[in-house]
């Protein structure tokens, strides 16, 4: 699989490898060939690194090799689907001594293993964005095999929020989305479909920047389920389940609910409801966000107006989004509700997994079935 990251910065590629290009002479083609792949001056766009003939090829194009001796490994942090993560530090000849990430290969790899664990280095070798994780070089000539990228200090952004919870301003939560959607962005104009948006894929480092990673069901439009079919508007519907991981401080989207359940749930056009406390014009852009129509989504260039536009206008963020308008929400869509069907509203909540909404309904006059009923057929 592809590890993908994000700083409330995404980070795939090194801004020093083989993919910028030396100054052509004025009167060189203003288009040629490279690889089989046609490449315009001036517009850098992704190459699918599995269309070379020789996978090393295309290591070797977009990614630097860095001497072993270079680097120092400290701990290990994680371990990954090829072997074990660690930080450590990287001196480089005339430069000073600086924190890396490193992923190693496993002992006993087979070639194409070997090839899947350096394809990574070959994708995140391509791009060079201050929200998209900077890939420092890969060691290949020895043993153990690695890949060197930044390190982020804070790791995954799911598990920053949830031991942060409740600690930073609207406005800090919406410099992470910002981040992330500047990145997002930046790869879509390069042609390249993430797949992967998920906060426990987004890494964070001590400046609060994000970068980012990898996605399963819950996090996935429908298309993308139903057809297979990843655009970068299957993307803006992670982007948009991301939004409510980070507004909720890292809460499971969906929560308990099966993969089966979230399928079924999302075809019949249930939405996720609104996090607590959250702005309405975030919860709004999350909406937007999850239109079923993948044309009526909006594209990552517009949401990164949109949050430059709410950060510049803090007080366009003090409307949140009522507790009414949340219970409606968890309504929408859902077939109405027979009165006999449930004892009490606790239970009803119970069974379709928002149990913890009791409260909410409880507080605004839904203390009955009769009454929740009604609303579904209002």
């Amino acid at each position: 699989t592809k590890a993908l990251f994000f700083v409330v910065v995404l980070v795939f590629f090194s801004r020093r490898c083989g993919y910028s290009k030396a100054k052509q002479d004025p009167e060189e083609e203003k288009m040629h060939f490279h690889n089989g792949h046609i490449k315009l001056p001036g517009v850098r766009t992704y190459i699918d690194p599995h269309t070379y003939e020789d996978p090393n090829q295309a290591v070797h194009e977009f990614a630097k090799e860095i001497e072993a001796s270079c680097i120092t490994i400290e701990r290990v942090i994680g371990a990954g689907e090829f072997g074990e993560v660690c930080s450590g530090r990287l001196k480089l000849q005339g430069k000073r001594e600086f924190p890396v990430a490193i992923k190693t290969l496993k002992v006993g790899y087979t070639e194409k293993q070997r090839r899947d664990f350096l394809g990574e280095a070959s994708i995140m070798g391509q791009f060079d964005h201050p929200n998209i994780i900077h890939l420092e070089g890969v060691v290949t000539k020895s043993k153990p095999v690695m890949i060197v990228t930044e390190y982020m200090e804070n790791g995954s952004l799911d598990t920053f929020l949830k031991k942060n919870d409740g600690q930073f301003t609207v406005i800090q939560l919406v410099g992470m989305l910002r981040g992330i959607a500047s990145g997002m962005k930046y790869l879509s104009d390069m042609g390249y479909v993430h797949r992967d948006l998920a906060a426990r894929n987004i890494l964070i480092n001590s400046n609060l920047v994000c970068k980012g990673g990898k996605i399963p069901i819950r996090w996935t439009a429908p298309e993308a389920i139903a057809f297979r079919k990843f655009t970068s508007a299957s993307d803006v519907w992670s982007y948009g389940i991301v939004m409510w991981e980070v507004m909720s401080y890292g809460e499971r989207p969906y929560w308990e609910m099966t993969n089966q359940d979230v399928i079924k749930a999302v075809e019949e056009g249930y939405r996720l409801p609104s996090p607590m406390d959250c702005p309405a014009a975030l919860y709004q852009l999350m909406l937007d966000c999850w239109q079923k129509d993948r044309n009526s989504r909006p594209k990552f260039d517009e949401i990164v107006s949109m949050l430059d536009k709410l950060i510049r206008n803090p007080s366009s963020l003090k409307t949140l989004v009522n507790a009414s308008s949340r219970v409606s929400n968890l309504l929408v869509e859902h077939s109405p509700v027979g009165s006999g069907a449930y004892r009490s509203v606790g239970e009803w909540l119970e069974a379709i997994k928002m149990g913890r909404y009791t409260e909410i309904f409880m507080e605004n006059g839904y203390s009955s079935m009769d009454s929740v009923a009604q609303v579904t057929l209002e």
